[in-house]
């Protein structure tokens, strides 16, 4: 049964106008190939953000899918972690990285994702920490700073760096984190870009707008690449 992991730097409803869905959210819907799937929305980056979760339910309500919403800060949690198990689309939300495994790992999140990724026939994706909290690291600034951080899920291997064009500092911290080690090799993706893993294999790099770009970033021991490598990969506009 096959299984789709789309990470995302950023875009999507979460920063359309109106909240209105974009091309990756409906390219995410059709991936389940169902008719009506069930699509869960892990908004629990932003505490469980009011505003974001209205901000789903109007996307979402428009492309034909049925909700839910995995709320974690409120009680009552295990009743929707419960629901992962049915859920056809996993979709988590931007915000704070370090919070959300943290809230994950307590609440048995982790452990109902693993279950429902082995068992196929699912869509997990997310955009800005949701695209970073399928890989090993990834880098954050939920200290404060931009730093290296190792505490991902670890269903992909490697890092992830959201927001690739969208903030002058992260990129550059990010590529010196794997020139120096401190993350391995990995991603950094746009906003608006993703990349798509069939089965745990990256299979397509994705963007809802021309010029939006998936980058390949590994350590190197040329003498001209400074410790880095950073390789823009053949996108597939939406």
């Amino acid at each position: 049964m096959t299984a789709h992991i789309v990470a995302m730097g950023g875009g999507g409803f979460s920063m359309s106008t109106f909240s209105a869905p974009t091309n990756l959210d409906r390219y995410l819907v059709e991936l389940t190939g169902k008719p009506s799937p069930l699509v869960c929305f892990a908004p629990t980056a932003s505490a469980d953000d009011p505003q974001y979760i209205n901000r789903f339910l109007l996307a979402y309500g428009t492309l034909g899918v049925r909700t839910m919403v995995l709320t974690l800060w409120g009680g009552g949690s295990a009743a929707s972690v419960g629901r992962l198990a049915d859920a056809d689309l996993l979709l988590v939300g931007g915000g704070h990285t370090v919070n959300l495994m943290a809230l994950w790992r307590a609440h048995g999140v982790d452990d109902a994702i693993r279950a429902r990724y082995a068992a196929g026939d699912v869509v997990l994706a997310g955009v800005s920490a949701g695209g970073a909290c399928w890989y090993d690291g990834c880098i954050t600034d939920s200290f404060g700073d931009f730093r290296p951080w190792r505490g991902g899920l670890g269903l992909l291997p490697g890092s992830f760096c959201p927001h690739f064009d969208g903030e002058a500092e992260r990129a550059p911290a990010f590529t010196e984190a794997v020139a120096s080690g401190d993350l391995p090799g990995g991603w950094g993706a746009d906003d608006g870009a993703g990349v798509h893993y069939v089965d745990g294999v990256p299979a397509t790099f994705i963007a809802e707008a021309r010029g939006k770009r998936v980058y390949r970033v590994l350590p190197s021991d040329l003498p001209t690449a400074s410790g880095v490598l950073v390789e823009p990969q053949q996108m597939t506009v939406l």
